[in-house]
Formats: C-alpha cells, structure tokens, sequence
C-alpha cells in the first residue's frame, strides 16, 4: 500500500511558478514510477509528467515540455513538479499517482495508487 499526498498547489498570476510535492508513505516508494496528472473543471484527467523509479527517465506531454519538470527524492518519499511559465489552461487539480509499471506512464489506466489532488488556479 502507498499513500499520497499532495502539497504546493494555489493562486499564481500567468508567467509565474508554483512547485508541487507528493509525499508517499511505505518503505517501497523507491520502487515505483511516479506520475503527475491534471483534470481541469469539465475535462477529462490529462497526463502531465512522469519518472522512472530511479529518477533517470523522465516523461512530459507536449504542452508543459521544456516549462515543468518532474523530479523525486527517493530518500524523502516524495517526488516533485516544478511548474513555471504557469498559464491560465494550466489551472486544474493536479493529482500525483504511483505505478509498479515500467511501461504506458502516460496512461492513468496503469497507476495503483491516487493522491487526492492539490487545486492549481493561474489567473491571467
């Protein structure tokens, strides 16, 4: 079992930065792949980012590439999502989910575990 929590979200103007956490429980958290994901109010849940259990391979969707960075501490459970150049179609809950997967990282379907979600809102 691996529970998830997340933390950073809130309110930031267009262009700035916001830096999420998720802190897992368990003594396995090393072992999993981790992944961020997005929902924004009346879409469906979106991938966002995503890296390998040891923090060497990292995954991003197309429209937050080269502005948001995925990264984790294994020694603090916990794996974080920086996020600058922030936009107003970034504003949604913004979920951290764990997978013992290797493969299919950007699909939500192959996660084990969901945090409960921290809300980003940008404001332009």
């Amino acid at each position: 079992q691996v529970q998830l929590v997340e933390s950073g979200g809130g309110l930031v103007q267009a262009g700035g930065s916001l830096r999420l956490s998720c802190a897992a429980s368990g003594r396995t958290f090393s072992s999993y792949a981790m992944g961020w994901f997005r929902q924004a109010p009346g879409k469906e849940r979106e991938f966002v980012a995503a890296i390998s259990w040891s923090g060497g391979s990292t995954y991003y969707a197309d429209s937050v590439k080269g502005r948001f960075t995925i990264s984790r501490d294994n020694a603090k459970n916990t794996v974080y999502l920086q996020m600058n150049s922030l936009t107003p179609e970034d504003t949604a809950v913004y979920y951290c989910a764990a997978t013992r997967g290797l493969a299919y990282l950007r699909d939500s379907a192959f996660y084990d575990y969901w945090g409960q979600g921290t809300q980003v809102t940008v404001s332009s």
